[in-house]
């Protein structure tokens, strides 16, 4: 479970080390001469292709050794400065590896009567906070370091914007392409007796979510297998899940919650003037451009709220071709292209894009396909001043060095594709109260907002009289689309929006008090690492 920080050095970043101070230095954030005295990961690989686990914990280290002394001044006990120290340590220590992984292997029988072995994997990198929380995937390159690396970014993401959860993620190892809806039921349904064999799904311990090629119907069955068999006795059991269909314990609002989630993570800095003098632009949507990497979930409704904002979409980008058009592409129209045709190619209200869509001109990219996209052969072709991260880890440590070179904000997936576990977080407490949000204010809100224009109106009528008749009260738009109270979906959105603003004001913050500038990754595990500390450190290491 142990691991030092110094274990995970790459070769670049030995060599540093060993050299001393370099002309580079200068042009490097605080954080980066922190960690060669300390001798702490760099998460930079001159190859450009670090093991994605590995990659997490450099970034993870580079938080560490910007915020271990701030975390050995705010002890406040008897121990000695030394005592301090080594505590600190050894908490940053268990923080950072992954606490369980487990492995499984079971056959199914497919459709046309031959057998197959599947493979698929459970991460829970923390349980600092129960239950743990993270996705299930499937995709054909899912890896136990793949599970891993996405089991420790939940962890930090979930304490980004204080979602009370530890972080996991789970993968099967298939192409759903290649599998019947009834193989993927039966799929799904035995994964699901594997995890709750071995003790990592259920309300309180383990709850996934959708993810990569998994929707609403994955999570029905997932809900419906557990509560038929270990959780039949448990009220809770249908807690166990995420991401449902409304009928099934689902809440409004959640499919588009990552998306939306892009949106507003994205607003709260695009609407900073502060960031955007720094990088040349004005403040708000208009006139933006922005291009996104992935036309699947994220990207759909990150492209749909951008296009409400104001904020004009010139290209897309899928794994069979892109496409282009400077005069906007139309979120509505491409998403009915594709329900109906599969794939974004042969768009009539655009062109083919014959070159690199990441490096094509805009001010915001979205790259919300895979991780590890922006690398270090394409980052200084990169023409966005934004880079707004819907994917988790598309950037390798090395781009995201070149980024910071080259001034350019990096708005990290750990903080910006948070939306999805927000609302989760949202339908898991709707499940354990059993009651929809609203059902029990919903009519006293309304009739309350009633009684108040009536009192108005009567008020203004004992002052004035009726002689004239009544004096009318009409409420503006805005205020009568309230006056029937507030709906489940728009207390999601509302509460979306308000996790979302707190935590970029966190993060601001941050990384004006580290001196930072535009380095809001660092500032974000800066903030992960204080909140998991201090339940650690309060909650005691007695049994360890």
């Amino acid at each position: 479970m142990y691991r030092y920080f110094g274990g995970r050095l790459s070769r670049a970043a030995g060599s540093v080390l060993a050299s001393g101070v370099s002309a580079v230095d200068s042009a490097l954030p605080a954080s980066a001469s922190l960690l060669r005295h300390r001798g702490y990961s760099q998460a930079a690989d001159r190859d450009d292709d670090p093991n994605f686990f590995a990659m997490v914990e450099g970034f993870f280290d580079r938080g560490a050794a910007m915020v271990e002394d701030h975390l050995v001044e705010g002890l406040r006990n008897r121990e000695s400065p030394e005592q301090k120290r080594k505590r600190v340590r050894g908490i940053l220590r268990i923080i950072k590896p992954c606490n369980h992984v487990l492995s499984v292997c079971f056959p199914i029988k497919k459709d046309n009567g031959e057998w197959e072995v599947i493979e698929g994997y459970r991460a829970q990198h923390s349980q600092h906070r129960t239950p743990c929380k993270g996705g299930i995937r499937y995709s054909s390159d899912v890896s136990v370091d793949e599970v891993k690396a996405l089991a420790s970014l939940m962890t930090y993401k979930c304490a980004v914007v204080d979602v009370p959860f530890g972080g996991a993620k789970a993968g099967v190892k298939i192409n759903p392409r290649n599998y019947s809806d009834n193989e993927l039921e039966k799929i799904t349904r035995r994964f699901t007796i594997e995890l709750a064999k071995k003790g990592f799904i259920g309300p309180g311990i383990d709850v996934p979510a959708p993810d990569m090629s998994t929707g609403e119907r994955e999570m029905s069955w997932i809900a419906d297998t557990y509560a038929t068999t270990l959780g039949h006795n448990d009220i809770n059991a249908y807690a166990c899940v995420t991401g449902k269909p409304i009928s099934q314990g689902g809440i409004h609002g959640r499919i588009s919650a990552t998306g939306r989630g892009v949106f507003h993570g994205i607003e709260n800095f695009i609407n900073e003037a502060a960031y955007m003098s720094q990088l040349g632009l004005s403040p708000g949507f208009q006139d933006k451009t922005f291009i996104i990497q992935g036309f699947g979930n994220v990207g759909l409704h990150s492209m749909r709220y951008l296009h409400r904002s104001g904020a004009k979409c010139v290209g897309i980008g899928e794994m069979d071709g892109n496409i282009w058009n400077p005069n906007g592409i139309d979120p509505k129209e491409l998403e009915d292209y594709k329900l109906e045709h599969g794939t974004i190619v042969g768009f009539p209200n655009a062109a083919p894009y014959e070159g690199r869509i990441l490096e094509a001109a805009c001010d915001i990219l979205i790259p919300a396909a895979s991780e590890k996209q922006l690398t270090k052969s394409n980052a200084h072709q990169i023409k966005a001043k934004i880079i707004a991260e819907g994917a988790n880890g598309p950037t390798t440590p090395e781009a995201d060095r070149i980024f910071l070179e080259r001034n350019v904000l990096v708005i990290p997936d750990m903080y910006l594709n948070a939306g999805g576990v927000t609302v989760s977080y949202f339908e898991w407490l709707k499940n354990l109260n059993h009651v929809s949000y609203g059902r029990l204010t919903f009519k006293y809100e309304r009739d309350s907002n009633y009684h108040l224009l009536m009192s108005v109106q009567e008020s203004l009528e004992r002052k004035f009289g009726k002689h004239g008749g009544a004096i009318p009260i009409v409420p503006t738009s805005e205020f009568q689309a309230r006056v029937a109270g507030a709906s489940e979906k728009d207390i999601v959105h509302s509460g979306l929006a308000f996790t979302m603003e707190r935590s970029a004001r966190q993060i601001m913050r941050t990384a004006n008090k580290y001196n930072l500038g535009l380095d809001l990754r660092t500032a974000a595990y800066v903030n992960a690492i204080e909140k998991v500390f201090k339940v650690y450190n309060e909650a005691g290491l007695i049994l360890t």
